[in-house]
């Protein structure tokens, strides 16, 4: 009566739906990954800049100590 042929969706998307969670897990994981390595660098970048901004002030501050005291 049946020759094999389903009346639903084909086995191929019953497959794809099947691992679909588990590819959207990945997805989210490696996404998850990518926002900490970028936090990372960006935190280093700005510690780097903060480090140069505040030797600029201390030689600043030196200066204008220097100045006040002649």
């Amino acid at each position: 009566m049946f020759s094999g042929h389903s009346f639903f969706a084909s086995e191929g998307l019953f497959v794809l739906f099947s691992f679909l969670p588990i590819i959207v897990y990945l997805v989210l994981i490696v996404l998850g990954i990518l926002f900490v390595v970028n936090i990372i660098k960006f935190m280093n970048e700005k510690t780097k800049l903060d480090r140069e901004r505040n030797e600029k002030l201390d030689e600043l501050l030196t200066i204008v100590r220097n100045n006040k005291e002649t």
